[in-house]
């Protein structure tokens, strides 16, 4: 059997969840990295604690818990933040990200599907791909649905959001394909149904896939080459 990985991003507000809800009820295997980038920085974490060295106490709620809005005002307004965050977080993410990869690796498989945010934005992840699948939404249908959704940001808010984000329409042109989530549900829905069909069918393989065999039956050491390949 074989085994390999897709990348899937999109951008603000274009409806990845809506995608990566449809190829759950496929049965697929999603990795969310959204998700695992809230577990890593969980009070007493080492990512919390440089977290917390690097912004300071005011971003952290009564209880001792990340303010996500807080530190997310902070962030968006400010790149230099956001490159410092992501070097906090990351090599977190990425070892957790394996983690689960070796899982499903065991379960076997076919493909596992990274659901990445900043998937192009980090592009040293993509060479780890095998397809890349983008969920596109016109601009101004994303700014429409972004502000719509979070209907305390203003128009300003919202566009600086936007803007720290490579624009989709530049994405587009990275991915190896494109799911349109810019109609209707149903039309979301029969695209999700034709990707699936064509990872399905296909028998490509992934390059970890022998050693990850041999670490596997015993050969812990591997892991650990793994784990460096993976984020290095």
């Amino acid at each position: 059997s074989t085994m390999f990985l897709v990348g899937l991003s999109g951008g603000i507000a274009s409806g990845k969840s809506t995608v990566v809800a449809l190829l759950r009820d496929l049965g697929c295997a999603v990795i969310d990295a959204d998700l695992i980038a809230r577990e890593v920085v969980q009070p007493h974490l080492k990512a919390y604690q440089e977290i917390v060295r690097s912004f300071g106490t005011q971003i952290l709620l009564e209880n001792g818990e990340i303010n996500r809005e807080a530190l997310g005002n902070i962030i968006f307004s400010q790149p230099e933040k956001r490159l410092l965050l992501n070097s906090i977080t990351h090599p977190e993410i990425q070892k957790e990200m394996l983690k689960q990869i070796l899982k499903y690796f065991v379960l076997g498989y076919r493909y596992v599907i990274l659901d990445i945010p900043l998937l192009f934005e980090t592009s040293r992840l993509t060479k780890f791909m095998k397809y890349t699948v983008l969920v596109y939404c016109d601009p101004p249908g994303q700014l429409s649905r972004l502000m719509k959704r979070d209907e305390g940001l203003s128009l300003a808010q919202a566009q600086a959001r936007l803007s720290s984000q490579l624009p989709l329409d530049q994405k587009r042109q990275l991915a190896t394909h494109v799911i349109d989530n810019s109609g209707d549900w149903e039309s979301t829905r029969r695209q999700v149904l034709i990707l699936h069909t064509h990872l399905e069918d296909s028998l490509d393989f992934l390059w970890a896939r022998l050693a990850v065999g041999v670490a596997v039956a015993g050969l812990g050491g591997l892991v650990s080459l793994l784990l460096w390949r993976f984020i290095s």
